[in-house]
């Protein structure tokens, strides 16, 4: 029985190409799910001898009183496994409204932490399928398109670190019994029984088999690939009919709203909204299909997404709108300003630098700028510039500050998940950001 539960279970990395890494973080609460988890990776990387770190990180919230004991049990697991074991602590207060939320931003930031401190740009999580039906179920019942594709087998937090789920199609009562086979014990954790949680409801409505018998594997394949295609048609459509006229300004040529695939035009229009005014989510598609509409009938002037459309007789260009743009701050290390640019500094950068917006086009800029001035002069405006405490508003170079400004892709930054890597790497490329970290699929081709 063993043998049987294992080579199924010995199959789940097999979609990841480790090769690259001399080590991977394993996030491990102690619980079934990532306890197996744990054990499968270690077995994997035995067996194909792979020269491969492993640090399992448990994430402390700090939100009942167990969670030190259970870290420290973990801890103890790892010892007599010869895991390397790291326990990582929220600190600080907790929110009243929105904990779950923001618990998740916060273990996911940690692990971030976690990774570079490992040195690896890989982290595994224990999500199984049962999770990935959960989600669905809850994504259904508020009404979301691309959301029933579910958890990504890999997504990428913050452009830095591979978020890796190999057990996103393996049920939970399966790593169960390969625990219980190995006569290994794992904790169970009582909120996950608590009815205050959305996750627990949906949980409890799916064991109804009739409720369930909508959300399939096979649905949730159908609705990724689905998204997959879509994402790749929307990144041909950028790649075809966008380009960047001057800094903070886009142009799309008019053929691409006449663009046979009606769904992949709105859905790039939404990309490049959220991205060039740095919405971390797309905007509403409701919204966004009544501007489409509006465009394409017509010239008009409209925003969305803090982004400024101007739609005249060729074009229709894009800037970030001038109402709620920063106020001057000083820099700190990897600081993300208006959800548009990523702040780099290196150890000789001067203490004394703010960041602000306001910066003036000079008129040879204007000359060479493929646009109407005046759309020029109003993105630049909406750029961030540098300058030196003290120095009366005036512009430094970034050269001479050692510090640099990387445009992000605001929708794409938190999480970009590997369902929607073809149309990032697109709006990278069109807006000159880092490019995509390469993926850890075996055998992805956005690589």
């Amino acid at each position: 029985m063993l043998s049987s539960v294992s080579g199924a279970l010995s199959r789940v990395f097999d979609d990841f190409d480790l090769r690259s890494q001399k080590a991977v973080v394993a996030a491990v609460s102690g619980g079934g799910d990532s306890t197996a988890l744990l054990l499968l990776l270690q077995d994997h990387i035995h067996r194909r001898g792979l020269p491969i770190h492993i640090v399992a990180v448990t994430i402390d919230h700090g939100l009942r009183r167990e969670s030190a004991v259970e870290a420290r049990a973990v801890a103890a697991f790892c010892a007599a496994h010869g895991i390397a074991h790291r326990t990582f602590r929220w600190e600080g207060e907790k929110p009243v409204t929105g904990l779950s939320a923001a618990a998740r931003a916060a273990r996911y930031a940690l692990l971030g932490e976690a990774a570079e401190a490992a040195r690896t740009d890989v982290v595994f999580t224990g999500h199984t399928l049962d999770d990935q039906v959960e989600t669905v179920a809850m994504r259904r019942a508020r009404g979301e398109g691309r959301g029933l594709a579910g958890m990504a087998p890999a997504t990428l937090y913050r452009g830095r670190t591979w978020i890796l789920r190999p057990l996103i199609e393996t049920g939970r009562e399966t790593l169960r019994d390969y625990l219980r086979l190995k006569d290994i014990p794992w904790i169970e954790d009582p909120s996950n029984e608590n009815p205050r949680y959305e996750r627990v409801r949906a949980r409890r409505l799916l064991a109804n088999r009739q409720a369930a018998a909508g959300v399939t594997l096979d649905g949730i394949r159908t609705a990724q690939g689905a998204r997959i295609a879509l994402g790749e048609q929307a990144a041909d459509l950028i790649d075809n009919h966008l380009s960047r006229a001057s800094p903070g300004l886009y142009r799309i040529g008019r053929e691409f709203l006449d663009a046979a695939d009606h769904d992949a035009a709105l859905y790039a229009l939404r990309i490049l909204l959220a991205t060039v005014g740095g919405g971390q989510h797309l905007p509403e598609i409701t919204r966004a299909r009544a501007l489409f509409t509006e465009i394409r009938n017509g010239c008009s002037r409209a925003t969305l997404s803090r982004t400024l459309i101007d739609a005249r007789k060729r074009h229709i260009w894009l800037h970030r709108e001038r109402r709620g743009l920063p106020a001057p701050r000083p820099i700190s290390a990897d600081m993300i300003w208006d959800n548009r640019f990523r702040v780099k500094s290196g150890e000789k950068t001067p203490t004394d630098i703010l960041i602000a917006h306001g910066a003036s086009l000079k008129k040879n800029q204007i000359a060479e700028c493929d646009a109407p001035a005046s759309l020029a002069a109003a993105a630049h405006a909406a750029e961030p510039i540098l300058f030196r405490e003290g120095a009366a508003g005036a512009e430094s170079t970034r050269r001479e500050l050692s510090v640099s400004l990387m445009p992000v892709i605001a929708p794409f930054f938190d999480f970009l998940p590997s369902f929607d890597l073809a149309p990032a790497r697109a709006v990278a490329k069109l807006t000159g950001s880092e490019n995509v970290l390469a993926s850890p699929l075996a055998g992805h081709k956005y690589i």
